[in-house]
């Protein structure tokens, strides 16, 4: 991609995405991620109605009468893009491909973070942490986060979500809010990683799919090519046999993905590349506010 060319994309999804958090997600953001993070002020003496959880065991003995610790809302965020940058992103049969999908989502929730005068960070990986953009304000931070994730070539093409999350967890002391952005497909098991990140941070869950992804066509003899093994397969696609058992891998794949997602308590939405991602996203911040 030559420097116009890039240009050109970054203007036209900027275009998009900041007049999409602008004029739709702007009141969802702030009322789904605004006040979830709080931050000790002070503490007082204990009045009928208060939690009785917020009592501060310490200051209560000293004084021999309770007192309660006191929080304020943080005013400040920060958000973490979690984005999956492995060779499967790269397929596209029906619609855009999924990566360029992925980068207008991860750009309008930037864009909507900034607007709400948050910081926005990322973590772009593959089977490990290829690049780690540290947490700023600001529309340069944004632009930044977008022409990397449309002219940034990994160095690996396969899928591991664990090693992402370790390496978030790790680096992301404070907690934060922050979006995992993935196709999902990846063979390795990130039950418990994922479960060490929601309860540190608030974490949400995004899949980006393509239909030909979840169910084989009837096309007769092609040729399969796996983006991120590099392995190819001759595939009768006629055989009917053969296409119910890709349905059935892919519809048991969902439902490990949904009930791990689930067990981790990590809110989620699944998108389509031709579908509008604007009423996933939506439902997402509407189920979040609530």
């Amino acid at each position: 991609m030559t420097s116009n060319e890039l240009l050109k994309k970054v203007r036209k999804i900027e275009i998009k995405s900041r007049g999409l958090s602008q004029n739709i997600f702007a009141g969802e953001y702030h009322s789904a991620f605004k006040g979830r993070g709080m931050m000790f002020s002070e503490v007082r003496e204990y009045q009928y109605g208060d939690d009785v959880r917020d009592i501060d065991w310490n200051v209560t003995a000293r004084h021999n009468r309770p007192y309660v610790k006191v929080y304020e809302e943080e005013r400040e965020l920060t958000v973490m893009l979690l984005v999956d940058m492995s060779a499967s992103g790269i397929f596209g049969a029906v619609g855009e491909e999924k990566r360029e999908m992925i980068a207008e989502i991860a750009a309008t929730l930037a864009f909507s973070a900034t607007q709400n005068n948050d910081k926005i960070g990322a973590i772009f990986f593959t089977d490990r942490v290829e690049k780690f953009i540290p947490p700023a304000k600001g529309k340069k931070q944004i632009l930044l986060i977008i022409r990397e994730l449309l002219d940034f070539t990994p160095s690996n093409p396969s899928t591991n979500i664990a090693e992402a999350l370790k390496h978030f967890t790790n680096a992301q002391k404070k907690r934060c809010t922050a979006f995992l952005i993935s196709d999902f497909i990846d063979g390795n098991d990130y039950r418990q990683p994922l479960q060490i990140a929601r309860n540190k941070h608030d974490l949400m869950a995004i899949q980006v799919y393509d239909k030909r992804d979840s169910k084989m066509p009837d096309i007769g003899l092609i040729r399969f090519a796996d983006l991120e093994t590099g392995t190819t397969k001759w595939v009768d696609t006629s055989s009917k046999s053969t296409r119910q058992a890709y349905d059935k891998w892919w519809y048991e794949r969902q439902q490990v993905m949904s009930e791990t997602l689930r067990s981790s308590r990590v809110d989620s939405v699944s998108v389509a590349t031709d579908e509008d991602y604007v009423k996933q996203l939506m439902a997402l911040f509407k189920n979040r506010g609530r």
